[in-house]
């Protein structure tokens, strides 16, 4: 198959920090979409790849799942794109799409395995997918969503991982008018939940450790906040909600929480990957049909709902411009919380 090289930045071991580097895409196939990214957002699980946090990284690495760009080329069989559409690409560019996942449009939870934005592997080149820190990314057509003209591109970026992270949840709980909703941590997946439920109808409550953080989820959208930490604004809360959509990526203690969940309550992990510590206490679970569960990311078609829902709400993530040579400085500020709420790189940068 035939390739050409563009610019990128990755790194070439866990150790290493990210610089410039040449990779190869393939040239678009009659199914495929090349597109010139313009943002791609900075997402934890970047970090955690570029350094190989949770094993399996393969090297050389180029991170970014959260890519908008104009379509430049589109093969022979595309129907649904044609050259300077508005595109976006997410967390997977292939699934088997035969497995009962994949048929169900859930291919985020395809049986043999979907293929990542980066750190995959790209069957048609026999080697390891590259992500949204380059020039340009080429992707079945079936895997590139639509981005509504009225959106800010560089703002809708963290869309395709921060938004969809956590509407998925919100559509498979069913959240509507009616429904409580709460949100455990204020950061990029935590300021998405508060946005998405608030505009589903629902009533949002965030979940802060420490007092500072009001104003900023009014803003958003919050209805009240509640400090965990505080004894008595908990009983205020016990037994209020529906769902609980719990942001935090490192390990914690969900106890806490699940008093405050309703019958037939739902607290959803979405932000941390890993054994829970201390363990689960089972009692309010049993004694309120109370429930603990995991979501990732969305399907290609809930992917697209989500998109379209943001264009009709006017929705965006708040965001920080970076350059593309900025990118190891923001790896250390994100590790810090350091960022309101999304880096996105300016993808010109990397241009010059």
């Amino acid at each position: 198959m035939e390739k050409f090289e563009v610019k990128a930045y990755g790194t070439p071991s866990a150790e290493a920090p990210l610089k410039q580097l040449n990779i190869e895409r393939r040239q678009a196939t009659p199914k495929d979409v090349e597109i010139d990214i313009l943002y791609c957002g900075v997402c934890h699980s970047d970090l955690h790849t570029a350094r190989n946090d949770w094993g399996g990284s393969v090297y050389p690495a180029v991170p970014g799942h959260e890519i908008v760009g104009r379509v430049t080329k589109v093969g022979a069989d595309v129907t649904k794109f044609k050259v300077g559409d508005l595109a976006a690409v997410g967390c997977l560019v292939d699934s088997c799409r035969e497995c009962s996942s994949c048929r169900q449009d859930l291919e985020q939870y395809c049986i043999p395995g979907f293929t990542g934005t980066y750190n995959g592997k790209d069957k048609h080149l026999n080697m390891q997918t590259f992500g949204g820190y380059s020039e340009k990314v080429v992707v079945d057509e079936h895997f590139v969503l639509s981005v509504p003209e009225n959106l800010d591109p560089a703002a809708a970026a963290p869309l395709l991982c921060a938004g969809i992270t956590t509407w998925s949840p919100l559509r498979h709980w069913k959240v509507g008018k009616d429904s409580k909703v709460a949100v455990v941590g204020l950061g990029g997946l935590g300021h998405m939940a508060i946005k998405l439920a608030k505009a589903l109808g629902a009533h949002v409550t965030l979940f802060s450790r420490s007092p500072g953080k009001e104003q900023d989820a009014i803003e958003l959208g919050a209805d009240q906040v509640i400090i965990s930490t505080d004894d008595s604004q908990m009983l205020t809360v016990k037994g209020k909600f529906d769902l609980i959509i719990d942001t935090v990526p490192y390990v914690h203690d969900v106890n806490h929480y699940i008093p405050t969940l309703n019958i037939n309550g739902t607290i959803v992990l979405v932000g941390y990957l890993g054994p829970l510590e201390p363990m689960l206490n089972t009692v309010p679970m049993i004694l309120g049909r109370k429930s603990v569960a995991g979501s990732v990311i969305g399907g290609i078609a809930e992917t697209q709902e989500m998109l379209n829902f943001c264009g009709e709400h006017g929705i965006v993530s708040e965001i920080e411009m970076i350059n593309m040579q900025d990118i190891n400085d923001a790896y250390e500020r994100m590790l810090k919380s350091d960022v309101r709420y999304r880096f996105v790189i300016d993808m010109a940068s990397l241009k010059n």
